[in-house]
């Protein structure tokens, strides 16, 4: 059977396009640091954010540790949003790689008020880790591809600095932030002393994410992803599935945040189904069955028995994702789909 895969952007595979133009890549050692491609995809990187140096690294986990260790020492720590990747997704890998504590916060919608960060500040006092970074995740997966307002980091840039702290973007998608806003990717990376972002998902290249920041802060970066073993050789080849990707990938976001909206407005009509169409701001879908007595993951699996695969993302939600192998006529199979199967459920 053929499905329409709609678990996650991750499942994008690289166009025939991609590989083509990946096996025309001009490569080197890039430990080394002599791979062109490779300083070519860091350079345009630092372009676009407004930072002096970037890092090409293998996945958006790896970046995002990396930036923590090279940004912090043991026994420090670091605030998050509760439902962050960092904090759920990522194996508890600051503590084991950075010995850092996490320090999450609730936000709504990913969001977290300015005003309760001083609460959330150690007193320089012995007894207590010291606070050293704000993470934030944008846009924040779990809440549904939501966004933080550009203001609204702003505002924790500036207490930040007002309180010697550093700030780090997990921008993952926030390619899909900024197609949806029109906030250029460098006003976003201006509020933060680093930031990363992933090729791999709605850009659908095939591997890797880059860290970008000052020359120095990428100086001790390219220290710790060494440590981790991500150095890599020929790297180019990858390299030049980012660089393509960058081409040719970003703006058509805008086709998957159109076609994600229209998902979640037919489901969200549905007996049974509750979208809070608010999430729906990118291209993540998240659906609650509850009301259909059955749980998620029953859902998903019926779903999948016609054809259509989702994730269940808690036991009564599920989260579906367009992305790049995703066309009108799937939208209105998937929505076509559904209403079949909440009609047999109400049976």
């Amino acid at each position: 059977m053929t499905y329409i895969d709609l678990r996650s952007d991750t499942l994008t595979q690289p166009t025939l396009e991609m590989r083509e133009y990946m096996l025309r890549a001009e490569v080197g050692d890039d430990v080394y640091g002599e791979d062109p491609t490779v300083n070519r995809l860091q350079q345009k990187i630092c372009e676009l954010t407004g930072k002096e140096a970037a890092l090409f690294v293998t996945s958006g986990t790896q970046a995002n540790q990396v930036a923590i260790n090279a940004h912090t020492r043991p026994g420090e720590e670091v605030i998050v949003e509760r439902f962050s990747h960092i904090f759920n997704y990522e194996g508890g890998a600051s503590g084991l790689l950075s010995g850092v504590q996490l320090h999450p916060i609730r936000g709504e919608y990913g969001v977290f008020d300015v005003d309760e960060l001083p609460y959330l500040l150690r007193p320089t006092d012995h007894h207590y880790p010291q606070t050293r970074l704000i993470a934030i995740e944008n846009t924040h997966n779990r809440w549904g591809g939501t966004i933080y307002p550009v203001e609204k980091i702003k505002e924790v840039s500036d207490f930040a600095r007002a309180n010697s702290l550093l700030m780090h973007l997990d921008g993952a998608r926030l390619w899909n932030a900024s197609v949806a806003t029109g906030v250029s990717i460098a006003e976003y990376a201006s509020c933060f002393d680093s930031v990363s972002l992933c090729f791999s998902k709605g850009l659908g290249a095939p591997v890797g994410s880059i860290l970008a920041g000052s020359a120095e802060f990428i100086k001790r970066a390219h220290y710790y992803r060494k440590v981790y073993g991500g150095g890599m050789r020929q790297a180019g080849i990858l390299a030049a599935g980012a660089i393509y990707a960058l081409k040719n990938n970003v703006n058509r976001l805008a086709e998957d945040h159109r076609r994600a909206r229209a998902i979640a407005e037919a489901l969200n009509h549905m007996p049974g189904l509750v979208v809070d169409l608010q999430r729906t701001e990118t291209n993540i879908i998240l659906v609650d069955v509850a009301l259909t007595g059955r749980s998620a993951a029953h859902v998903a699996m019926r779903l999948e028995e016609n054809g259509v695969k989702a994730s269940p993302m808690t036991s009564t939600v599920l989260r579906a994702v367009t992305h790049l192998h995703i066309t009108d006529n799937d939208v209105d199979q998937v929505i076509e789909v559904v209403k079949k199967l909440i009609k047999r459920l109400e049976r």
